[in-house]
């Protein structure tokens, strides 16, 4: 079955809103292994606007107590600090994603052009801490064959195109999803596993769900604003419905 990866993000948005600990972003993740959830995701930006280094350091060593299959993945732009809190607390998977300054969320993947000293020796040393590498890009040959010339483990495709797509004409949403079952399949050639991350929600999930050689999708914003009015219990288990095919 293709795995669900809860990011926890939004929790700590809210918690940081207001200071203190609540909502917790421990019993977030307490709930979601409760449900079955085989991952967990936290993206600790430089600002520290929601998830901290201290959160990445927490869900750790909760994670190691409750149930050690349950994966654990830390994303970020390859910065100092984050690469030795990664190497620090040593999570199944690292994904490395670009930050654009001043923006609210992702806004693509890594470009093809982007120059291989940046990130060789990165990746080359967290596959040597045995911690897996994924590279965030857009569904585009160029940006495949630029992952797997680095070495990673994995690619997460940026799936926020597909979603717009799917907003439009329901004739429409096939064009959509095709370059991301091009992208798969190229990424599957190549020896690269397959994630997908950005906007995937209940519905257009259904579809998603299909693409050749899914391994993981990371859902946070989604799943969690489903959560406020239908409780986190319940909206996990409807994301692990559907990526089931129920």
């Amino acid at each position: 079955m293709i795995r669900l990866s809860v990011n926890v993000n939004k929790v700590a948005t809210l918690r940081n809103s207001r200071g203190g600990r609540v909502p917790s972003v421990l019993d977030a993740v307490r709930t979601s292994v409760a449900c079955g959830v085989p991952g967990i995701t936290v993206h600790p930006r430089a600002d520290a606007r929601h998830i901290t280094a201290e959160d990445v350091r927490e869900v750790a060593a909760l994670l190691r107590s409750l149930d050690p299959g349950v994966e654990y993945n830390v994303e970020g732009d390859p910065r100092a600090d984050l690469l030795a809190l990664v190497h620090e607390v040593r999570p199944t998977q690292c994904t490395l994603v670009p930050v654009r300054p001043g923006e609210i969320t992702s806004q693509a993947g890594w470009p093809a052009d982007t120059p291989r000293t940046l990130l060789a020796g990165v990746v080359s040393d967290l596959r040597t801490a045995g911690i897996r590498v994924s590279l965030f890009v857009d569904p585009v040959p160029d940006a495949i064959r630029w992952a797997a010339d680095l070495g990673a483990d994995r690619v997460e495709l940026y799936t926020a195109p597909f979603a717009r797509a799917w907003e439009g004409p329901p004739a429409g949403r096939p064009a959509g999803f095709a370059p991301y079952v091009a992208a798969a399949e190229l990424a599957g050639a190549l020896g690269l596993g397959v994630n997908a991350g950005h906007d995937l929600d209940l519905d257009n999930l259904r579809l998603f769900r299909t693409l050749p050689g899914l391994l993981e999708v990371s859902i946070g914003h989604a799943l969690m604003s489903h959560a406020l009015f239908a409780g986190l219990q319940q909206a996990v288990r409807e994301y692990l419905a559907v990526l089931r095919g129920e």
